[in-house]
C-alpha cells in the first residue's frame, strides 16, 4: 500500500485584516503543529512559504509569502494545505490518520476480515474507528492499546482483538 507523499493538513478559511494573513482550520489533532511549518504545499505540489503563523482559538494565523494584502488573501479562500510526510517524524506507534483509512481490519487470532477502516474519530478520551464490512455494517473500534494489537501499514492491514460482545451492538 503505498503511502501519500504530501498529507492534508488544513484548509484557508477567511482572509484576517488587511495585510494578506489568512485563518487556517486545522485539520490535525492540535494547531500549534500546523503552526510549526515554514513550507507547506498546494495540491498541484506548489510550495507555500510561510513567514509566519500562530495560534488563535484553535485555528491558525498565517501569512503566506507574497500575499500581501486581503484582496490577494481573499483568492486563497477555500485552498487545502497540504504537509510533505518527509517533514515530520512520528513517534514510535503513531501514524498519520491518513494512513489508517483504507485499512484491512483483521481479527489478531483468527485472522477473520472484519472490513476496511473507513473513518477516524476524536472523541477525547480515545479516538473511535469506523470499519465498514463487505455487507455494509459498520462497526465501532475503540483505539487503544487492548484493542489496537498491531498496525502495518505497508501490508495494509490492521490487527485486532475485539472486546466481548462488541460485534453484538
Amino acid at each position: 500500500m503505498a503511502k501519500k507523499q504530501y498529507l492534508e493538513i488544513g484548509k484557508i478559511s477567511s482572509v484576517h485584516g488587511i495585510r494578506g494573513e489568512v485563518k487556517v482550520t486545522p485539520w490535525c489533532d492540535e494547531p500549534e503543529f500546523l503552526a510549526g511549518f515554514d513550507r507547506l504545499y498546494y495540491k498541484s505540489g506548489t510550495p507555500v512559504d510561510i513567514e509566519y503563523s500562530r495560534v488563535f482559538k484553535n485555528t491558525v494565523i498565517m501569512k503566506i509569502s507574497g500575499c500581501g494584502s486581503a484582496d490577494e488573501a481573499g483568492k486563497l479562500r477555500g485552498r487545502v494545505l497540504y504537509m510533505d510526510r518527509n517533514d515530520v517524524e512520528l513517534p514510535q506507534g503513531c501514524y498519520f490518520v491518513q494512513d489508517l483509512i483504507g485499512l484491512t481490519v483483521v481479527d489478531s487470532e483468527t485472522d477473520e476480515v472484519y472490513g476496511i477502516l473507513t473513518e477516524v474519530s476524536q472523541t477525547g478520551a480515545n479516538d473511535v474507528y469506523a470499519v465498514r464490512s463487505e455487507s455494509g455494517r459498520e462497526i465501532l473500534i475503540p483505539a487503544i492499546p487492548s484493542v489496537i494489537m498491531k498496525n502495518d501499514i505497508d501490508s495494509g492491514k490492521m490487527y485486532v482483538k475485539l472486546p466481548d460482545g462488541l460485534l453484538d451492538i
